[in-house]
């Protein structure tokens, strides 16, 4: 089952643990975006369905704003063949548009169900979000939540180069979908 890394705004730095799964994961591939620098969410969500279009049945990977690009995601047609995803450090893209006009595209965050199942990662102290909005989106999404206590933006500058739990995280969403591949087979 191919993952799909999602990253967020500037893509993930050297060192950072999406580029390390890629350099791992044979069936990793990266959603490579146009510009990085600025994002405009009809942009990145054509280049994200483009990849869902080439391998259905992917389990997605994002961080940050790519976590707010995959909930814009869910309400699209195209998420029919996303088997789970696993949003790790989501980012306010709410509050970050107040900040930058640069964000406006991807707010309001979505507030709706995910027709695939999910996972949020967050940390108590991430710059990017509160826990407490990421807890409720998670709830909202009908996600599933992992506490990552003091873990920053869960990034390079937080420590996180390797990231074997994240390993683990869509391995439970490939385990939850085993009924997908069997469905996408027939």
């Amino acid at each position: 089952m191919t993952t799909l890394i999602i990253p967020g705004y500037r893509g993930s730095e050297k060192g950072h643990w999406q580029q390390q799964w890629l350099a791992d994961d044979d069936a990793a591939r990266l959603v490579e975006q146009e510009d990085w620098e600025n994002p405009v969410l009809s942009q990145w969500l054509h280049v994200l369905e483009a990849a869902i279009s080439e391998t259905p049945g992917a389990i997605l990977v994002a961080h940050s704003l790519g976590c707010v690009l995959v909930a814009h995601l869910a309400s699209r047609p195209s998420a029919a063949h996303v088997a789970g995803a696993v949003l790790v450090a989501p980012a306010d893209a709410e509050r970050m548009a107040v900040q930058d006009p640069k964000f406006r595209s991807f707010a309001p965050l979505p507030r709706h169900d995910f027709s695939f199942p999910s996972i949020v990662a967050a940390s108590r102290d991430d710059p990017y979000m509160s826990i407490n909005k990421a807890r409720a989106l998670a709830e909202t999404w009908g996600s599933g939540f992992v506490d990552m206590r003091h873990a920053g933006h869960i990034n390079v500058a937080s420590g996180f180069g390797t990231w074997p739990e994240g390993y683990i995280l869509a391995d439970s969403m490939r385990r939850q979908n085993e009924p997908f591949r069997t469905r996408r087979a027939a």
